[in-house]
């Protein structure tokens, strides 16, 4: 019986806008930094957060992602709960910042802040 291997989903998908925002944040990063990373510390009322900052070295089992702007780094130990999620970049006149479509969320806090899996 022959295996077939099933297509590995994008651990994140990036909107055109969160391109341009990881564009943004390399051309105005430290010498030191080789991008920035993506991770969710536990935090919140749910738990978990979204926290991007910047990194000077990749570590082992963070997943990259090459944008035409710089490497956006997914940490290794936030990928199961990041797999299919969908990362934009929103600006309205009182807020700025990455919004995430996670599909494995399954419920979040009042004030968006922290999410649970």
């Amino acid at each position: 019986m022959a295996t077939t291997l099933r297509e590995r989903p994008a651990v994140l998908n990036l909107t055109d806008r969160a391109h341009a925002r990881v564009a943004e944040l390399m051309a105005k990063a430290p010498a030191d930094a080789v991008g920035v990373k993506l991770s969710t510390p536990r935090r919140g009322c749910s738990g978990l957060a979204y926290s991007v900052d910047y990194v000077t070295e990749a570590a082992p089992f963070d997943e990259s992602i090459v944008t035409p702007g710089g490497t956006l780094y997914v940490d290794g130990a936030s990928v199961l709960y990041l797999v299919g999620s969908t990362m934009d970049w929103v600006e309205d006149d009182f807020t700025a910042g990455f919004v995430f479509e996670n599909p494995n969320a399954k419920g979040a806090c009042g004030c968006g802040e922290s999410f649970t899996v």
